[in-house]
């Protein structure tokens, strides 16, 4: 399965939980902010490097890691996972799709890399993820 054709344009939908604090002392300008949260949009299943974020706002990675944390309150590597857990999250919905085909469109390296990350990050595995969400479907 490729992730690029598979995956529903609509689930990779912008958060409005991460909206950029626009204008703010040492940040990314308006228009970087936004060019920068659209290319991580489109591109958050894949691997990326700093230096391609970086590039997209035309600034050293040092400088862009520092104006990036400050604009959306989080480094760009804690922001791309957010974004792959959130997509994982919408796909756990679905129970037609295996956990491990989950992990892999989401952008993760296999299967035990995403558990491990969900459950540090968002406190439960997949598995118990997805019987939440079908126990909220039930009801």
């Amino acid at each position: 399965m490729r992730r690029d054709e598979d995956s529903p344009r609509w689930i990779s939908g912008t958060d409005t939980a991460r909206q950029p604090a626009l204008n703010v002392k040492g940040g990314l300008s308006p228009r970087n902010a936004r060019r920068v949260q659209e290319f991580l949009n489109e591109n958050f299943s894949r691997k990326l490097a700093l230096a391609d974020m970086a590039a997209v706002c035309e600034l050293s990675p040092y400088h862009f890691v520092r104006a990036f944390s400050k604009t959306f309150g989080a480094p760009p590597h804690q922001y791309v996972l957010d974004l792959r857990l959130d997509f994982a999250e919408r796909l756990l919905a679905d129970s037609r799709m295996t956990i491990a085909e989950i992990a892999h469109l989401s952008g993760f390296s296999s299967q035990s890399h995403f558990t491990t990350v969900m459950k540090k990050n968002r406190q439960v595995t997949p598995l118990q993820a997805r019987a939440g969400k079908l126990n909220s479907k039930i009801r």
